[in-house]
């Protein structure tokens, strides 16, 4: 059965940047391929259009208009993709914060996300002190974050951290600790899952 690797976590953790790292090591130690599906990429154009009709900020990835509006259907639509992939037999690794999937546990579902029940699914989770985030998401001025470091005391609100305790079956990795260590240790966590 092919694998479903999702890369999560909030914004500013290095989601992007560490899986398009992680992906040619885990091929390299397992020789498997991987289509690599990000949520911005898929979606970031069309979002930026109908925010654009819908408020008149095209870069508006956060306002409660987003969220009621194309939030789901972003995430669903990675979900389908991510599923038709599989059901072809090929590996998917999916880029994109799902905080609201990991925390209800759909993301450790494959029923629950209309996939197989033998889905081979694993999913880290990138953890970044807020602060840091915040530094982050300010540093790399993208305007998709505007919003978002307007409203901060709302967007921060729903900064969830999931615990280990309570995700044992998740790996939650600390960017603050990028190494290659560190990246060959998560290399063979997904290699052995």
């Amino acid at each position: 059965m092919p694998r479903l690797i999702f890369f999560t976590g909030h914004a500013g953790t290095g989601k992007t940047t560490l899986s398009k790292q992680v992906v040619p090591r885990l091929h390299a130690r397992t020789g498997d391929n991987f289509a690599f599906l990000d949520k911005d990429t898929l979606y970031g154009d069309y979002s930026s259009r109908v925010m654009q009709l819908l408020t008149g900020d095209p870069h508006d990835r956060d306002s409660p208009t987003f969220l009621e509006h194309l939030r789901e259907p972003e995430y669903e639509g990675l979900l389908a993709t991510a599923r038709e992939n599989l059901e072809i037999g090929v590996n998917v690794v999916v880029c994109a914060p799902f905080s609201r999937e990991v925390k209800d546990g759909k993301l450790f579902d494959p029923q629950a996300m209309g996939m197989s029940p033998d889905t081979r699914i694993s999913v880290v989770w990138l953890t970044l002190a807020e602060e840091e985030a915040r530094r982050r998401i300010e540093a790399r001025g993208h305007p998709r974050d505007r919003y978002k470091l307007a409203h901060w005391d709302e967007y921060r609100v729903r900064r969830f951290e999931p615990a280990a305790v309570d995700y044992p079956q998740m790996l939650l990795f600390d960017t603050t600790l990028f190494t290659d260590a560190n990246l060959d240790a998560m290399v063979e966590w997904l290699a052995g899952r």
